[in-house]
């Protein structure tokens, strides 16, 4: 996938939208001048987005942001128009995935807002890209937070997508909670965990935060479920098994399948190259496919 970039600023005034049942169309009852132009223009981003998926897991260290870079570029491989937001703020890791953590790597803007990095069919933005170097700490407060999340979903230029992506950080915080009530509309959520107790205990809380805020489940992903021989293709169980499915059956949520461990996902992922665009043609890419087909067909004309 080649990087490209573009000065020009997809249209997005709620000026142009004809439509007078959106709920941007009319001040709130005491909602001030500044609270009305900003909940616009998200409303003017957010109409131009037909699914936005967010991706969640309750516990750190399940592999959810390199799910979330992978369903991106699966997505955006088989012609679909798609974002990918990193609202990891304190450690944002879809710029190093992608090859977008050189120093000089920096999104563009236009009289619009912000434009995102885009390779091929896919826009990518996160705070890694405002950073001056890759090693500096993001020390924000809960509301800081808030603000740079809304900024993102409010002052980023997407134009017309079929899907955003939302890298959530772990956890049922300030962040998930921050773009779940921002953008009000979410379609669905991904969860992602591993297959060990210690990993499901805290994800089943996930889908717990996803029902108190009626935001429908897609399905459960689990992640690191045995481990692919780079010789053989032999997959052995390193952890115990059957977390994710078991999280599906006790809690009615759909399980969309389980990725092994396999040794080019993370060397595609150090390498900044998407497994799904490098390592197309491995039977776990295929396992990932499989996996991502009930997400794709959210899209697909009824």
């Amino acid at each position: 996938m080649e990087e490209s970039t573009t000065e020009s600023c997809p249209p997005s005034a709620c000026g142009s939208c004809s439509s007078s049942s959106c709920s941007a169309a009319h001040r709130a009852p005491d909602e001030s001048d500044p609270e009305f132009i900003a909940r616009q223009k998200l409303q003017s981003r957010l109409c131009h987005i037909k699914h936005r998926i967010a991706v969640l897991s309750g516990k750190g260290g399940v592999g959810k942001s390199t799910v979330a870079v992978n369903l991106a570029t699966s997505l955006a491989l088989s012609g679909k128009r798609v974002g990918l937001l990193d609202v990891d703020i304190h450690g944002p890791s879809v710029p190093t995935m992608l090859g977008l953590d050189a120093a000089n790597v920096r999104p563009g803007v236009c009289e619009d807002g912000i434009l995102p990095l885009e390779l091929g069919n896919l826009k990518v933005m996160s705070i890694g890209f405002l950073l001056a170097d890759q090693d500096d700490a993001v020390i924000l407060r809960g509301p800081a937070k808030i603000g740079v999340i809304q900024q993102f979903l409010r002052d980023v230029v997407w134009g017309e997508l079929d899907f955003l992506i939302i890298d959530s950080p772990p956890g049922t915080g300030d962040e998930p909670l921050s773009v779940i009530q921002t953008i009000g509309d979410v379609q669905g959520a991904v969860i992602v965990t591993t297959p060990q107790r210690v990993a499901s205990v805290d994800v089943r809380k996930s889908i717990t935060f996803c029902r108190k805020l009626d935001v429908p489940i897609l399905g459960v992903i689990e992640n690191m479920s045995g481990f692919v021989c780079p010789h053989c293709g032999e997959i052995t169980d390193i952890f115990s098994t059957g977390g994710g499915r078991g999280i599906s059956d006790s809690m009615d949520v759909p399980f969309l399948g389980s990725i092994p461990i396999d040794p080019s996902i993370g060397i595609a992922g150090d390498a900044g190259s998407p497994f799904m665009d490098r390592y197309a043609a491995s039977p776990t890419a295929q396992i990932m496919r499989d996996i991502i087909a009930p997400i794709a067909a959210l899209d697909d004309p009824e």
